[in-house]
C-alpha cells in the first residue's frame, strides 16, 4: 500500500484518495448493459400532418427525419432519412405535395409525390419553423420563429425569392390556411391566436389570454383548435367571438396538432417523444405512441447512487436507478428550462449547458429553482463547479475552459485555450479536471496552474466520461459506438461494451458531438449512459 494517503473533500464529500503514481489495481469485471429506461420514437416530436393516402407523418429537429407513424400500433418507420428529413414542421399540398421545414438547417423543402425528388424552395432562413398550403390555390406560406420572426409566400416553383408577407409578428407559429385565404395561427410570445392576410400583411386578433400557443388547425366543420405549450390545454376557438373552450387537458410541452378528414386530432408533445389522439366530443384522449425520455443527454448521479439526472434536452428528469422510473423535475415551456444537453452536479447545484441557446442554468438541487441563467457563451458542452464554488465552462466553438465566479457568477475568466472541441468534463478524486476532446484526445488538466497533458489519444469522438470507484475512467467514444475504460496513469485502455445505439450524427454545422452520450458511475462500479440512437438508458453492472 502507498504510504502517502491523502484526505481530499470534493464537493462536500469527504474521499480518501491514494496520492501514490502507480496505476489503479483492481479490475472491474462488467456485464452486458441492461435497459433501464426503455427506447422509444423519435428524439422529440414536432410537426404532424395526415397526407391524402391517410398516413401519419410526424416530424423530428433534432432527429432530424420524418416518420410514418402507424396510429394502431404505434409503430414509426423513418419516411425521409436525415438530413432531408429534418422537420419542424409538415404540410400538406392540394394535389398531395409534401413540404417541411429543416429549422436548424434554415431550409423549406418540397416534394410533389413519393417517387419525385426533394427539392429545395428556400434557404438561408434561421429558424424556419411553420408552413401551410393553401387547398384552393396551392400557394404555399412559412413562418420563422425564435431565431426570426417573420413570415413569407414561397414559389413552388424554385423560381422567386421568398416574399416577405410581414415581420415581428410575436413568433407565428403552426398555422393553418382558412377558406376565406386567411392565415390563421398562435402568436408564440403575445397569446393570441391571429388571422392574417397573406396579400397585405393585415393582422387581426382572434383570441387572447393563453399562456403559449403553439399550433392551430381547422377541423372539417370550420372549428379551430389550438394547443398551448405552457398550460398543456387542447381548445376549440369561436374565430367569430374568441370564446374558448378547453377540450383537453393534456401535459406540457405540447407542439402541434393535426386532423383529418374524419376530424380525428392528433398532438405531439416534444418532451415525451407523443403522439395522442384526442376525441373532440368528450376530450378523452389514448397515447399512439410514448416514451419516458424524449432525447437523454448527459448523465449524473446523486450521492447516494440512487438517483440519475438526466439532461433530455426538452426537459430535465430524475431517474430511479433500482426501478427505471422517470420523474419530471422541469419541462420545457412550462418552466425556466433552456435546452439542456448536459447536466453538470456538485452537492448543492445542478449545471445545465446547451450549446443550442449558448446557456448554462445553474440549479439548486434542494429546491430545485434555478439560481442563475447565464448566456452569451459558445456553444457551452459541459459546466463543472469546483471546490471554491467557482464554476467552469467549456465551450466547443472557441476550445476555451471559462471559469466563472464573484455575485452572480458575473465575472468570466478564460483559464484556457486551445482544447480541440471539449466535449465534457469531470473533476477527478485526484483533483484534476478531465476533458473529453473531439479531436479524439483525453485531456488533464491541473486546476492550479492550469498546465494540460495528453492522458489519451486516438479515440473515436469522445464524449461523455465519469470515473470508477478504483480510479479507472470510463469514456463513450460515440463514432466507435463503444465504452472504453482509460487507466488515467498508465494509460491503458479496454473495451468494457461495444456495438451501442450512440453516436447519431448532427450533420452539418452542428457541433460534433450533437447530442452527448452521457456517462456516469455509482459506487459499486455499475455504469449507466445515455444512447442517443434510440433515446434509451442502459446499466452496465460491475459483476
Amino acid at each position: 500500500m502507498c504510504n502517502r494517503i491523502a484526505s481530499a473533500v470534493l464537493f462536500g464529500l469527504s474521499t480518501l484518495v491514494a496520492g501514490c503514481a502507480t496505476s489503479p489495481s483492481t479490475m472491474h469485471e462488467y456485464g452486458q448493459p441492461e435497459v433501464l429506461v426503455a427506447p422509444s420514437n423519435f428524439k422529440g416530436v414536432h410537426g404532424l400532418a395526415v397526407d391524402t393516402k391517410g398516413r401519419l407523418l410526424a416530424g423530428s429537429v433534432i432527429g432530424s427525419a420524418i416518420y410514418e407513424v402507424d396510429r394502431n400500433s404505434g409503430k414509426a418507420s423513418v419516411f425521409i432519412p436525415a438530413p432531408e428529413g429534418q422537420a419542424d414542421d409538415i404540410a400538406i399540398g392540394p394535389k398531395g405535395e409534401l413540404a417541411w421545414t429543416s429549422f436548424l438547417q434554415g431550409v423549406l423543402r418540397y416534394r410533389e409525390s413519393d417517387s419525385a425528388p426533394i427539392k429545395v424552395l428556400a434557404k438561408d432562413l434561421p429558424g424556419i419553423n411553420s408552413l401551410a398550403f393553401d387547398q384552393k390555390n396551392g400557394r404555399l406560406y412559412a413562418s420563422q420563429v425564435f431565431l426570426g420572426d417573420a413570415l413569407w409566400e414561397i414559389d413552388i416553383g424554385g423560381q422567386k425569392p421568398p416574399r416577405l408577407i410581414k415581420k415581428e409578428l410575436g413568433g407565428l407559429n403552426g398555422f393553418e390556411v382558412g377558406k376565406d385565404g386567411w392565415i390563421y395561427g398562435p402568436l408564440w410570445f403575445k397569446g393570441q391566436i391571429v388571422k392574417v392576410n397573406p396579400d397585405s400583411g393585415e393582422v387581426k386578433t382572434l383570441a387572447s389570454g393563453m399562456k403559449t400557443p403553439a399550433a392551430a388547425n381547422f377541423d372539417s366543420k370550420g372549428n379551430l383548435y389550438a394547443v398551448d405549450t405552457k398550460s398543456g390545454e387542447l381548445v376549440r376557438i369561436d374565430p367569430a367571438s374568441g370564446s374558448k373552450t378547453t377540450v383537453a387537458q393534456l401535459k406540457s410541452a405540447l407542439d402541434n396538432l393535426a386532423i383529418d378528414k374524419q376530424d380525428h386530432i392528433y398532438v405531439s408533445n416534444m418532451a415525451d417523444n407523443s403522439i395522442e389522439e384526442v376525441d373532440p366530443a368528450s376530450g378523452k384522449s389514448r397515447y399512439i405512441t410514448k416514451g419516458e425520455v424524449a432525447v437523454p443527454g448527459g448523465l449524473k448521479l446523486s450521492a447516494d447512487g440512487k438517483t440519475l439526472y438526466v439532461a433530455d434536452i426538452f426537459a430535465l428528469r430524475a431517474v430511479d436507478t433500482q426501478t427505471g422510473k422517470v420523474t419530471d423535475i422541469k419541462r420545457m415551456q412550462d418552466s425556466d428550462l433552456e435546452y439542456p444537453f448536459t447536466v453538470g452536479a456538485s452537492d448543492k447545484h445542478l449545471l445545465l449547458t446547451s450549446w443550442f441557446t449558448s446557456s448554462l442554468q445553474i440549479i439548486d438541487r434542494g429546491a430545485m429553482k434555478t439560481v442563475a441563467e447565464l448566456g452569451g457563451f459558445k456553444a457551452p458542452t459541459d459546466a463543472v463547479e469546483l471546490p471554491d464554488g467557482s464554476v467552469l465552462v467549456s465551450e466547443i466553438a472557441t476550445g476555451n475552459l471559462v471559469r466563472l465566479n464573484g455575485d452572480g457568477y458575473k465575472n468570466r475568466e478564460v483559464v484556457l485555450q486551445g482544447l480541440e472541441g471539449p466535449v465534457q468534463l469531470i473533476l477527478a478524486r485526484d483533483g484534476n479536471l478531465y476533458v473529453t476532446v473531439a479531436a479524439g484526445k483525453l485531456i488533464r488538466i491541473n486546476t492550479k496552474d492550469w498546465s494540460k497533458s495528453v492522458v489519451a489519444e486516438g479515440l473515436k469522438l469522445p464524449e461523455g466520461l465519469a470515473e470508477t470507484p478504483n480510479g479507472r475512467l470510463i469514456i463513450a467514444e460515440a463514432a466507435a459506438r463503444q465504452l472504453t475504460e482509460i487507466d488515467p496513469i498508465g494509460g491503458t485502455r479496454r473495451v468494457i461494451a461495444g456495438d451501442l445505439p450512440i453516436g447519431f450524427e448532427g450533420g452539418a454545422g452542428m457541433p460534433p458531438s450533437y447530442i452527448p452520450t452521457g456517462v456516469a458511475i455509482d459506487a459499486r462500479g455499475n455504469v449507466y449512459f445515455s444512447a442517443d440512437r434510440n433515446n434509451a438508458i442502459y446499466r452496465i453492472p460491475n459483476r
